[in-house]
């Protein structure tokens, strides 16, 4: 920081000019952008991209409408809706005439370092509030601080050392998942081990119906709705009924597995004995005294598991009797002392794997959530300027 300082003093001792982005930035509106998403292939060389959070949807041997970019020419993305936006120095197609490419204008690439500018784009905290196109009307009106090119080029060396150590923990994380999976699917898949249907473990288990009118908004029983399954819910029950249902009716017990059956299919969530109320049908579970399974073992398999899913209607939807016929694989069904033992050391191998890839509060994933803090500390704190005076 000492030299920035330095910088600082040498080239803007008075404060710098800010600039509004328009004055700065042209940008491109694409003309070729629908690709099928058929033509997606991992084998093809063009990726297909959106300024979502997705950012490559795909990749294709489509020819035409590529857009060129590379180190010494890069461009900005940007949703033109949304706002969000991505740097890309590669070629590339886009999917939807929603997108800008931004790049500086001729006449300012003397006196603009453009991923400087994009490091202040970073910096600007803007959420639309409705659905109109952005860049034009607001988002390039949006000014930056914009001082001597020395002191952009140290800015820009100091906050590109953060994300390129982000860049290198996901990548990182990236690989560990790729080794995760292939040790999961290797232990699971052992050929002495036998499959068997999930109805050979226990039934299928639902909560009881709740009907709209028995909810509300009000903070009470959550009440998780498969669009809020694994997340946080949106609607409640009173205590009243969720005590009378918890009493006569299925509910899960703690550890067991639930699972989505409707939408997404087989997402899981470990039931942790909190209070909460499950819709039905679209929410499942295999009730499951771990006579002949562990949980968590069950758990793993749910993740290599082939669901019978129906076919027809607007929803994919797993029903029971196909949840049931599910099969998953067993180690030495016939010996349960060593099967329970096998379970077990695949879960403890694989437990930790999950932690390594997963867990936000160690491993990997909190040390990436650690270095993206940092970096929006710094390059708040290294872009916030004195604004020269008229």
């Amino acid at each position: 920081m000492s030299r920035l300082s330095a910088l600082i003093d040498e080239y803007c001792p008075n404060g710098v000019d800010f600039v509004s982005l328009n004055t700065i930035l042209d940008y491109e509106q694409p003309t070729k952008y629908i690709v099928e998403a058929t033509n997606y292939d991992d084998s093809f060389e063009t990726p297909v991209l959106t300024a979502g959070q997705t950012f490559i949807l795909g990749y294709t041997n489509e020819t035409v409408g590529i857009y060129n970019a590379n180190e010494e020419n890069p461009t900005i993305i940007f949703d033109d809706f949304t706002t969000s936006f991505h740097w890309v120095d590669f070629n590339f197609k886009v999917k939807s005439s929603a997108m800008k490419m931004l790049r500086v204008k001729p006449e300012k690439v003397e006196d603009t370092l453009f991923r400087y500018v994009y490091h202040c784009m970073k910096n600007i905290q803007y959420e639309p509030v409705d659905h109109s196109r952005q860049w034009i009307a607001k988002y390039s009106n949006f000014k930056i601080p914009l001082p001597p090119v020395p002191v952009q080029a140290e800015i820009v060396r100091i906050l590109d050392n953060f994300t390129e150590l982000t860049a290198e923990l996901t990548a990182e994380l990236t690989a560990r998942k790729e080794q995760y999976e292939y040790y999961r699917d290797s232990l699971l898949l052992d050929d002495e081990f036998e499959l068997k249907t999930l109805g050979y473990i226990g039934e299928v288990k639902m909560c009881k119906r709740i009907l709209k009118e028995q909810t509300s908004d009000k903070e009470e029983i959550p009440f998780y709705k498969i669009g809020t399954f694994g997340k946080e819910a949106n609607a409640y029950i009173s205590r009243e009924i969720f005590e009378e249902y918890k009493l006569k009716y299925s509910y899960p017990k703690i550890g067991e597995i639930l699972i989505s059956a409707s939408g997404t299919i087989g997402r899981t969530v470990i039931f942790d004995g909190r209070e909460a109320y499950f819709q039905d049908s679209n929410i499942v579970w295999i009730e499951n005294n771990e006579s002949k399974v562990l949980n968590k073992y069950l758990l793993y398999c749910y993740q290599i598991a082939k669901w019978k899913i129906a076919e027809g209607g607007t929803i994919q939807r797993l029903y029971n009797d196909n949840l049931k016929k599910t099969k998953i694989p067993i180690p030495y069904p016939n010996n349960v002392e060593k099967s329970f033992a096998e379970q077990k050391r695949i879960v403890d191998i694989l437990d930790r794997f999950d932690t390594l890839c997963n867990d936000i509060s160690q491993g990997l994933p909190a040390e990436i959530k650690a270095r993206e803090e940092q970096y929006e500390y710094y390059r708040n704190k290294l872009l916030t300027f004195k604004e020269k005076e008229a």
